[in-house]
């Protein structure tokens, strides 16, 4: 299934020039530029940022916000949520793939409620729809 927006209310634009190794991320306003590595457990010297990073840091912004629609319709406030994420990466056939782990905390419900909150996020969130289907995605609700 493809999820194509109604209207484009934004459009975030970015260079990037030379990779994963050496490379440089800047967006077009100014308010992200990062140097690009491979960490030391791919065989890069590290000291960079890598792209299972930005994704990482992404997605969780993404799904924490997504999250606050998900409780406004059960009339839970999800304010103080976090969103731990991980995202694997490793050889697939002929090239890498990647995998995501979500990890969700929301503060004043049971484990229950925020397991149910967090599958109703996985199901409105852009990035969530952006991956469904084309790599394996962990969504898990904590209550606290």
């Amino acid at each position: 299934m493809t999820y194509t927006p109604e209207k484009i209310a934004y459009t975030a634009r970015a260079t990037v020039t030379g990779g994963r190794r050496g490379g440089h991320g800047r967006t077009a306003d100014g308010q992200l530029e990062v140097d690009l590595q491979a960490p030391t457990e791919l065989g890069g010297p590290g000291g960079g940022t890598n792209p299972e990073q930005l994704f990482a840091v992404g997605y969780g912004a993404c799904f924490t916000g997504a999250l606050g629609l998900a409780g406004k319709a059960e009339g839970i406030d999800t304010s103080g949520a976090s969103t731990e994420v991980q995202v694997g990466f490793g050889p697939e056939g002929d090239s890498f793939g990647i995998t995501v782990e979500l990890d969700v905390t929301v503060p004043g419900v049971d484990d229950a409620t925020a397991q149910k909150l967090v599958d109703r996020t996985h199901e409105l969130c852009p990035y969530s729809k952006a991956t469904r289907g084309n790599i394996p995605v962990t969504v898990t609700g904590r209550g606290a």
